[in-house]
């Protein structure tokens, strides 16, 4: 058995088995690649969230009004009740005002898009890439969102394609997902934004949850993210999906010489800008998540059960 890796900076190796059968001229070879699919660690986060679904989905109505819902029923008005949600001809009849309530549409789209660019080539907290940290949040988000009954579509780019599966059906979709992630690896360049913003327009045929598996960069962001960001968000609800380096998160009291003040100093100088920058995309109705590889596929899934549980889907 032979092991080939797929690649600088994939962690991932494609295996040829041989096998030989007969003897002298009347023996053949034959050959067998197996592929080595992503380990899904985050898997054990999974039973939680389904629980969690689970009793979103045995809720009676979910309070909301706007397009993505559906009618549930009507009770008496309440403090706190959005006042558009009256319905002032059943207030009339019953003498009492009454609002209407909503529950959260089936069959949502949510598509995931992973960048592949040289953001996902980093390593942080040693030697980990941060496409595996985005790997297994799509895979975590797949899982939950087939479960959810919702329609579960996958763009891995950069400055090219990689993969795109649009609407993967409830019984295939995680099976799909690790088969076409376990041969993607980073490509060191930047991502084009205008492609994928394309792709997106051409695979959500209806207002979708868009959740950008990418990184927050301040000096890229102008450039790159950026300049289809407000349009993506005025057409659909995003989230971004943001990996942070737990090194660069800590923020050490003191340096012990001027150089590792020096790096200390950028860190944080670094920190404070993607930190605006983050305050900056939230005021324009993006969610974003940021959370450490460890966290990142749990902490998306829960933004998602959130954001179900507010009637924002």
């Amino acid at each position: 058995m032979a092991g080939h890796h797929l690649g600088e900076g994939s962690p991932y190796y494609r295996y040829t088995v041989g096998q030989r059968r007969g003897l002298g001229l009347a023996a053949s070879d034959r050959r067998y690649v197996l592929r080595v699919l992503p380990e899904f660690r985050s898997r054990s986060h999974l039973p939680y969230r389904l629980a969690r679904l689970r009793e979103l989905d045995g809720q009676a109505a979910v309070h909301v009004r706007g397009q993505g819902t559906e009618f549930d029923s009507l009770r008496e008005y309440s403090i706190g009740d959005d006042v558009r949600s009256i319905d002032w001809r059943a207030s009339a009849r019953a003498t009492k005002t009454m609002v209407r309530t909503w529950r959260p549409e089936r069959d949502r789209h949510i598509l995931l898009v992973l960048d592949t660019s040289r953001w996902a080539a980093g390593r942080i907290g040693g030697d980990q890439l941060r496409l595996d940290a985005g790997i297994e949040a799509c895979l975590l988000m797949a899982a939950l969102g087939a479960a959810s009954g919702d329609r579960m579509s996958l763009l891995v780019a950069d400055q090219e394609v990689r993969l795109r599966l649009p609407g993967t059906g409830k019984g295939s979709v995680l099976a799909a997902f690790a088969d076409g992630l376990s041969l993607i690896e980073p490509a060191l360049t930047e991502t084009d934004w205008s492609l994928v913003a394309g792709q997106v327009d051409a695979l959500c045929r209806q207002r979708s949850l868009v959740v950008l598996v990418t990184g927050l960069d301040p000096a890229l962001y102008a450039e790159g993210l950026g300049t289809v960001l407000a349009a993506l968000a005025h057409d659909h609800q995003v989230m971004i999906a943001h990996v942070t380096d737990p090194a660069g998160e800590a923020r050490p009291a003191e340096a012990a010489s001027a150089s590792s003040a020096y790096d200390a100093a950028a860190t944080g100088r670094l920190w404070l800008a993607t930190q605006a920058l983050s305050a900056r995309v939230q005021r324009m109705g993006v969610d974003v998540v940021r959370a450490d590889p460890d966290h990142l596929a749990p902490a998306v899934c829960d933004a998602y059960l959130a954001l179900k549980a507010a009637g924002r889907l």
